[in-house]
């Protein structure tokens, strides 16, 4: 499905192609020499049958060159961590964080639904700040530090694939989680993720703080 269609499909939501100024702020397109090894190494993934899967680390796409050039390009040699989410989620349901650059690679082509960090006001964001951002297919994006994002959006019935580099041990399970923190310190779900949800997604039923206000968004293909 083009920008276009889904435009058409979702006139509520902003959407833009990441090749847009408007998507400068969040993070950048990078271009990848070895990019088809990327291609290879996530098409051999498969995407579920229902729900998203995410895979923190698969050796497959760690041992490419485009891996390690994007080690020492983007994450300046720190030890990183490549896997997938791979799936046919269409809603928002929460937005998360990293302290660090996060790079998504494509062969589906999805959508991600961002919002910036000033956006959050005393622990909430609206999802009237959210706007939705067109990865097409065999393309590759940073997003910077701190842009809030979560789960891509499938733009077709077959759903979406995504590949996902963080630096290593982001989204691992914290040692202790203080029921009682404040502040920042409230969102903070796993290692280096800081999460918040609506309160009508699976992520506030399961504990998440429920920080995000309005509507649920969910990107319509039809």
């Amino acid at each position: 499905m083009t920008l276009e269609q889904l435009r058409e499909r979702n006139p509520q939501l902003p959407l833009f192609s990441v090749s847009d100024p408007a998507f400068q702020p969040y993070g950048r397109v990078l271009s990848i020499v070895n990019s088809e090894q990327l291609r290879d190494a996530l098409n051999a993934t498969e995407i579920p049958s229902e729900g998203n899967r995410y895979v923190a680390s698969v050796p497959s796409p760690e041992a490419t060159d485009a891996v390690r050039e994007v080690c020492s390009t983007v994450y300046g040699g720190m030890p990183i961590q490549a896997g997938f989410c791979n799936g046919k989620g269409f809603a928002l349901n929460a937005e998360e964080y990293h302290k660090c650059s996060e790079v998504n690679f494509t062969t589906t082509g999805l959508v991600l639904l961002l919002a910036l960090p000033e956006d959050i006001h005393d622990g909430v964001l609206s999802s009237d700040s959210v706007k939705g951002f067109f990865l097409p297919p065999d393309t590759a994006v940073e997003l910077h530090p701190r842009v809030l994002h979560f789960a891509p959006c499938r733009i077709r019935e077959d759903g979406f694939n995504c590949l996902v580099v963080l630096t290593r041990g982001t989204n691992e399970p914290l040692l202790h989680i203080d029921p009682n923190a404040s502040g920042e310190a409230g969102l903070l779900w796993m290692q280096n993720k800081w999460l918040i949800a609506h309160p009508d997604s699976p992520q506030a039923k399961n504990g998440a703080h429920v920080g995000i206000a309005g509507e649920n968004i969910k990107l319509s293909i039809h």
